[in-house]
């Protein structure tokens, strides 16, 4: 190799190496993550862990808090009705009934939220609460939701269940475990009787347009296909999503 190479070589040596130092410079690093067991001897580590993963398990149940929990359960069994009462099986889509029931739990859930998050969350956050704290304190708007809408034959059935010998004088004494269920199964009865009461016009409709087509001999003509379009044109008329709607905020 002569001096002519040796030369090439090493200018070419000389733009490469701060290039590649540049390079190495920028990338970032990277923090590396493990999961797995080790030994400790501080009890506040455990305490810790402990929490988070009590933290990520609410989280977990966090769709079946919301069903159980707010006004989710009778808005979506009452737009179910509403869409089965008129005949129509496939519209709206379940898409469609599930986000306006979500909102419309976000709209009547407002005022109990609120609560929390001025009385629970803001407070933890700010580290005046400790996470057991904020959770009492968070119990109580949503059982007092509950309970205000909760019958009071459901509530003695669960309390009988539970062994629970004296009704606690305030909501906010009542378990969980108690409270959720009955309130459930009052939100069920509520829905199916708005349910019975969204049926019955469709029901007269349905029966008129039958016994429309048997006095004309007609048959073999189905009476569900004509009494259809009457059942859409009533509902549309009498502003029926408006009613619905109404009913179901003015309930809570």
């Amino acid at each position: 190799m002569n001096r002519r190479h040796i030369a090439y070589v090493l200018l070419l040596a000389l733009f490469l190496i701060p290039l590649y130092c540049q390079i190495s410079l920028g990338q970032p690093i990277l923090p590396q993550i493990e999961i797995g067991w080790n030994n400790t001897d501080s009890p506040e580590q455990v305490a810790a862990s402990l929490r988070i993963l009590a933290l990520i398990t609410i989280l977990s149940l966090a769709p079946a808090l919301l069903i159980m929990t707010t006004s989710f359960v009778r808005i979506v069994v009452v737009l179910s009705f509403t869409r089965s009462a008129v005949g129509l099986q496939q519209s709206p889509p379940n898409q469609v009934l599930i986000g306006l029931a979500l909102f419309l739990t976000f709209y009547v859930m407002a005022p109990t939220w609120s609560e929390v998050h001025q009385k629970a969350l803001t407070p933890f956050m700010e580290g005046r609460l400790t996470f057991e704290e904020a959770l009492t304190e968070t119990e109580g708007p949503v059982k007092q939701f509950m309970g205000r809408h909760t019958r009071n034959e459901d509530l003695r059935l669960f309390l009988g269940a539970a062994e629970v010998t004296s009704r606690p004088a305030h909501y906010r004494d009542i378990p969980f475990h108690v409270l959720a269920p009955a309130f459930m199964v009052s939100e069920l009865k509520t829905a199916f009787m708005m349910g019975f009461i969204l049926y019955v016009p469709f029901l007269v409709i349905d029966m008129i347009v039958a016994s429309t087509l048997m006095s004309m001999g007609m048959l073999m003509l189905p009476p569900v296909m004509i009494s259809m379009p009457f059942k859409i044109l009533l509902f549309v008329l009498v502003d029926g999503w408006n009613l619905v709607v109404k009913s179901l905020l003015t309930g809570f």
